[in-house]
């Protein structure tokens, strides 16, 4: 997977996947079961099913995204465009986009498909219970300071 900062998904969980990230090129902070940690190339994150997560791209990032049992295959084409490039288009709808209105009608969207693959995208509220330290969906990310994996 190839993206950049800014188009991360809402907090969520996985009700029956687990989900690995091998991070090849770049950094991710990561939020899962009370911990705050920034992975870097050559590193893995490991999210088990029934865990709330977030997570923000600190810069572009090349990562392997494994998942298990399969299945949640579907979603990422349903979401997705076919290609017509190996770059990244400068002008991609993401989950923060800075117009709310189709925003929160694609969140609606997103939502409901989810749901079909077995992801819960966390309210606010629940991701304020479950993801305390996580400062919110699509707050800039400069100069923090988190502890790396160990």
């Amino acid at each position: 997977m190839r993206t950049v900062p800014g188009a991360e998904p809402p907090p969520h969980l996985h009700y029956e996947q687990d989900e690995v990230f091998y991070i090849l090129e770049g950094e991710i902070e990561v939020y899962c079961m009370g911990q705050v940690r920034i992975a870097r190339a050559g590193e893995m994150v490991f999210f088990p099913r029934m865990q709330a997560h977030a997570f923000y791209f600190l810069s572009p990032l090349r990562f392997l995204a494994l998942v298990q049992p399969g299945g949640i295959d579907g979603y990422f084409e349903a979401m997705s465009t076919p290609a017509t490039s190996m770059e990244i288009p400068a002008n991609a709808t993401t989950y923060a986009d800075s117009d709310p209105a189709p925003a929160l009608a694609k969140l609606n969207e997103v939502i409901a498909l989810a749901a079909k693959y077995g992801v819960k995208m966390l309210t606010l509220e629940e991701t304020a219970e479950l993801l305390p330290q996580y400062p919110g969906f699509g707050v800039p990310r400069l100069g923090l300071e988190v502890s790396p994996l160990r």
